[in-house]
């Protein structure tokens, strides 16, 4: 989904047509605050992926503001923004893309490269969302289940395991398959290239 706070009428319609054309559903929020209320009523990021497209400069609160409100509450790492503003110069562009910005256009911009970067931070997104989830996984397991996963990562075999860690191979038998499980695989080979 691709997120347009911009307080143009006129350029949250041209952007969410340019969105519609690349198959990208899009909203439009007038304003920070009115995005902000979006947010805080329902959370609307998509677990496919999400992008947000920021105007620097609105009236009460600024994109920059807004960025730097939701780098706070750790939206930013799963949702890159791309800052838009007819005012830009270098070093805003600079500090927003040091800042954590994924990108920066100055209006005009270019259609085609603008919603090319918008698929690029949309894939990026799924990506990050991807990563979170086996973060997610990784979190469940026990610590002497975390143990087993890292030496079946390692390619040891069941009674290599059982070796290293003292127990027994019907221990370790069971506490792959909660490895597995838990991990949402059903194979050792899965969960390397899970984890990878």
């Amino acid at each position: 989904m691709l997120h347009i706070v911009d307080d143009e009428e006129v350029i949250r319609d041209s952007l969410s047509w340019l969105a519609y054309s690349r198959s990208i559903p899009a909203a439009g929020y007038g304003s920070a605050d009115a995005f902000l209320r979006a947010l805080e009523a329902d959370d609307p990021f998509d677990p496919a992926g999400d992008c947000l497209l920021l105007d620097v400069r609105m009236p009460d609160m600024s994109g920059t503001l807004l960025f730097d409100t939701l780098s706070e509450r750790g939206f930013t790492r799963r949702v890159p923004v791309i800052f838009l503003t007819g005012h830009g110069d270098v070093p805003m562009a600079v500090d927003s893309l040091k800042r954590g910005a994924f990108d920066f256009f100055e209006k005009p911009f270019n259609d085609n490269k603008l919603m090319d970067r918008v698929q690029e931070a949309l894939q990026a997104s799924r990506e990050a969302g991807d990563r979170a989830q086996v973060d997610r996984r990784l979190a469940t397991l026990s610590a002497r289940e975390r143990e087993v996963l890292d030496l079946i990562l390692e390619g040891r075999m069941n009674k290599v395991i059982a070796d290293i860690l003292g127990i027994s191979m019907r221990t370790v038998e069971v506490h792959r398959s909660h490895v597995l499980e838990k991990m949402g695989v059903r194979t050792a080979v899965d969960l390397a290239r899970l984890l990878r």
